[in-house]
């Protein structure tokens, strides 16, 4: 039997660790716009009455406010973009956002096959955020302020006496 890529998706992640919460949504493709309408589902569905929102994410070029404005008109953009809080993990960082543990985990738990369509991964991915949530299962996030002065000691200034 000779492989047959059926093709590729891409799942955005949001998590709030210490509230045991993730959803993954899963689009076809990974542009501006895609992220765009992630966030704004964040925004007005996920945390609809909260005034503000921190994204802790990595550096990805779509990942940005620059988005909002390419995929809606400037009034919702902005609507959009004055609620969030955007911080960028450090290049090469990836493993401090949060986020990407839950990846490992969903790719471990969920995405360890070959999955046909968009439709049943989307019914998968769903059904694993679902149980997760249910669950209440927080992040163990183990890396300490020490830990973080000395993997990330060239991003502090160095004070000369």
């Amino acid at each position: 039997m000779e492989y047959e890529r059926c093709g590729v998706a891409n799942a955005f992640l949001f998590t709030e660790p210490l509230g045991g919460w993730r959803r993954v949504g899963v689009t076809e493709q990974r542009r501006r716009v895609e992220w765009a309408w992630q966030v704004r589902h964040l925004l007005e569905v996920d945390y609809p009455l909260a005034l503000g929102v921190v994204r802790v994410m990595d550096n990805l070029n779509t990942h940005s406010i620059a988005s909002l404005y390419e995929a809606f008109e400037p009034e919702v953009a902005h609507r959009l973009a004055r609620r969030l809080e955007i911080h960028y993990t450090p290049k090469h960082g990836s493993w401090l956002n949060i986020a990407e543990i839950e990846l490992g985990v969903l790719s471990r738990q969920c995405l360890d096959r070959r999955i046909d369509t968009v439709e049943i991964l989307r019914t998968e991915c769903s059904a694993w955020d679902h149980q997760r949530n249910e669950q209440q299962k927080g992040v163990d996030w183990r890396f300490t302020t020490a830990d973080a002065r000395i993997k990330l000691k060239r991003l502090y200034p160095q004070i000369q006496m």
